[in-house]
């Protein structure tokens, strides 16, 4: 049992197996597999990596109840060449009430792998004025750790009626912030890891580097490496003040393709910060196009 859960802004954000565990019978309890995997591009491909969902592991055994949900196909827009960027609202709105969830649903999110998958459709979820999801802290890993029921059934729900009405604020493009850069009631907060931060390797989204005036926080860093689970809000505190993401400002998160990035806005919405925006294309389009500035190196450097 977390013993944070109270500090949190909203606590019914995140739900621990041992209490999904006791609500699987509930009628109005909508469970969603959101895993998705990336792989390596193949030689030719024209995309960064591989989309991979990821039925055949939903297929093999899933939490009782939960239907699957197909990121790139079923929630993004389909018309850009980048992945996993916003829908319209009709065609979330569609994609929600085939699934079953409607908007007096409660809803459970969950991911084998990272909880960034499921934190990406919580964010969306919220996009489209939709508060009822929560997020299952260490997802699908620790429930089969701690040998919770699974099941290989084919799972649906009724279908529902799901109005979307599209919040302002939640994701931004590359206008807005260019708009940004150097202003310093701003911060761009980069969720990668530490070598696509610096450029220090090769990138897989087209130059290296990060954004001007970026700050650090891997996503990574905020979830647990033992079990999955999401650190405590201390912890992610202290991990945005140490490169100065604090309340005041007006949060940028961004990452490759919109995904690991709401981990944090996860996170800091939590703690209650309350400018937060996601750039939704990230470096899938910022570090494609020669036109834009980058940054390379350690922060404050001349690389």
């Amino acid at each position: 049992m977390r013993s944070d859960l109270g500090e949190w802004r909203e606590p019914a954000a995140l739900v621990e197996t041992d209490t999904l565990e006791s609500e699987l019978a509930s009628p109005d309890l909508r469970i969603v597999d959101c895993t998705t995997w990336l792989l390596p591009a193949e030689p030719g491909d024209d995309a960064p990596y591989r989309v991979v969902p990821g039925i055949a592991e939903y297929e093999a055994g899933h939490i009782p109840g939960a239907v699957f949900l197909d990121i790139q196909e079923t929630i993004s827009d389909p018309d850009t060449r980048l992945r996993f960027m916003a829908p319209s609202a009709e065609r979330f709105a569609s994609a929600m009430g085939r699934l079953g969830i409607g908007n007096g649903s409660r809803v459970v999110l969950y991911s084998s792998g990272s909880s960034m998958w499921a934190t990406r459709v919580w964010w969306m979820l919220r996009s489209f004025g939709f508060d009822g999801a929560s997020v299952l802290d260490g997802g699908f890993g620790k429930w089969q750790a701690e040998g919770r029921p699974v099941s290989i059934d084919q799972e649906s729900y009724p279908p529902a009626r799901f109005d979307a009405r599209a919040r302002a604020g939640f994701f931004v493009d590359r206008n807005h912030v260019l708009a940004r850069l150097g202003d310093r009631s701003a911060t761009m907060v980069n969720a990668l890891a530490p070598e696509f931060f610096l450029g220090s390797g090769p990138s897989r989204y087209g130059r290296p580097g990060r954004i001007p005036g970026s700050v650090s926080v891997p996503a990574a860093n905020l979830l647990d490496p033992s079990d999955g689970t999401f650190v405590s809000l201390d912890e992610a505190r202290r991990a945005h003040e140490a490169v100065g993401v604090t309340r005041d400002r007006h949060v940028v998160a961004y990452c490759g393709g919109g995904i690991s990035a709401t981990v944090g806005l996860f996170l800091l919405h939590q703690l209650g910060y309350p400018d937060l925006t996601l750039y939704d294309a990230s470096m899938g389009e910022w570090a494609r196009d020669p036109e834009l500035p980058i940054e390379k190196g350690p922060p404050g450097s001349t690389d």
